[in-house]
């Protein structure tokens, strides 16, 4: 065995054992910091309600209100906190009896305790001496905070007041305080909509940098974040979904979701949402790990463009391949789990549906797993021990994902739709990942899908790695 062959070995032997798992969701929240242009197109306000009966999936750490709208959108340059605080407000009357359905929860006076105004001004213009805003300084303090865990920056609307937080820092500390506040950050921007992403990635090249939008010079609707409401089934958009699942008899969070957008060319003009799909990036649903973009969820999936930064990618759903297959091809399942959560805000316990629990050899976390394995070897794969809360009956598919990983050929699963499943390793698959997807699936009203996600690898040795 050759020196560069033993040091594969090695590395391999130090993080994989026998099964080996991946950094991501066990429990443990993520922290989360939303900047959004809410006052201009209301969706988001519909974003911000979904966020909302999710709020127990994340530790909220800042509810920013940007500029409001697009640049050029409104007359007026204005920021409105006060629409973050009149969701937030209709959430507290609903707060206890989601707590009846899942612990986490944080109370109403928390999150308006989180609630900031930005910059009304935008762009570079707005950004170096005099332009520290309430948002830039909390921006600070949120990611200067004693905790190991990466601040989760989402950007709806514009990234001024980030790229102020940015310069303050390089400032103030120099390179290296710069470098440290930098690693402790992961960005999520939909659409660069301030148009300075080239700048911040000038500046601080180092950043975590997932960028939503359309490339240059193609219609802005050709964007993975559009796959929120464009493609697939858009029956799921309709005013008449939303008066039947968020607005009529869900209480007044529900009451306040907008009923019309601008969506076109989808018919409905109701759900947009075109921003939750960067914090659906972060959930811990166990289909996914945020520090591989590449992997796809329900956020979408994207390609490593230059350094960190991340760009749209494309899923092959059916005959069709497009960016926005990344989102639309999981609009049923999060679609059908938005619908539980806004009963959740209403009904007791008993009377509403809940996820089941999806356990993958034996892990009952929400972890992605990393099982190696040899070319022609049989891997066994198993659900045993997954249960519903609530008691309902479950259902298993088990498929692979070929884009998120590296082998492109034909992988079989035998089993697909059985409890027990057992992956066959390709000859041609050797130092390639091979991403299964597992998803459970209860018959509850709605029915309700959990997720685990195995990435397995062959562990022969590359041929180049031999000389």
């Amino acid at each position: 065995m050759t020196y560069h062959a033993f040091r594969y070995w090695a590395a391999w032997l130090c993080t994989a054992g026998t099964i080996a798992t991946i950094p991501a969701s066990a429990g443990i929240r993520p922290r989360l910091l939303v900047l959004t242009d809410i006052g201009g197109d209301p969706d988001d306000q519909q974003s911000m309600i979904r966020l909302m009966v999710y709020a127990n999936e994340f530790d909220i750490e800042g509810l920013i209100a940007s500029a409001s709208g697009t640049p050029g959108e409104l007359k007026q340059k204005v920021t409105h906190p006060d629409l973050i605080r009149e969701i937030v407000e209709a959430y507290g009357q609903v707060r206890n009896n989601l707590a009846q359905h899942a612990n986490g929860y944080p109370t109403v006076d928390e999150l308006l305790a989180r609630i900031k105004s930005g910059n009304p001004r935008r762009g570079l213009e707005a950004i170096g001496d005099g332009q520290d805003t309430e948002a830039s300084r909390w921006i600070i303090s949120v990611v200067d905070k004693p905790d190991p865990r990466p601040v989760n920056i989402v950007i709806w609307g514009g990234q001024t007041d980030l790229a102020q937080a940015l310069w303050r820092v390089r400032a103030d500390r120099g390179a290296d305080g710069l470098a440290a506040f930098i690693r402790r950050i992961r960005i999520y921007d939909i659409a660069d909509q301030d148009h300075i992403a080239e700048w911040i990635w000038k500046g601080f090249p180092d950043l975590f940098y997932v960028l939503a939008s359309a490339p240059r010079g193609s219609d802005k609707r050709e964007a993975v974040f559009r796959g929120m409401y464009l493609g697939g089934n858009e029956s799921l958009t309709s005013r008449e979904w939303i008066d039947a699942h968020i607005r009529r008899g869900h209480g007044p969070l529900g009451a306040l979701y907008p009923t019309r957008t601008w969506t076109a060319p989808n018919p409905h003009s109701a759900i947009k949402e075109g921003d939750t799909p960067s914090w659906f990036y972060f959930l811990p649903n166990g289909l996914s790990d945020p520090a591989h973009p590449e992997w796809g969820s329900w956020g979408g999936r994207f390609r490593a463009m230059r350094g960190r930064i991340y760009r749209d990618a494309q899923d092959t759903v059916g005959s069709v391949t497009h960016a926005r297959a990344t989102v639309w091809r999981w609009r049923d399942a999060f679609q059908r789990d938005f619908q539980a959560r806004m009963d959740w805000c209403v009904r007791a316990s008993a009377e509403a549906n809940h996820n089941p629990v999806a356990v993958c050899n034996d892990d009952a976390t929400r972890r992605v797993l990393r099982l190696p394995a040899r070319r022609g070897d049989s891997v066994e794969l198993s659900a045993a021990g997954s249960h519903d809360p609530d008691g309902h009956r479950l259902s298993y598919r088990w498929w692979i994902y070929p884009e998120a990983g590296m082998h492109r050929g034909e992988v079989e699963i035998h089993g697909s739709e059985t409890e027990h499943a057992r992956l066959v390793i390709p000859n041609d698959a050797a130092g390639q990942e091979i991403h299964v997807i597992l998803e459970i699936t209860d018959d509850g009203d709605p029915p309700l899908t959990s997720y685990r996600r195995v990435v397995v690898t062959d562990r022969v040795i590359p041929h180049e790695m031999v000389r």
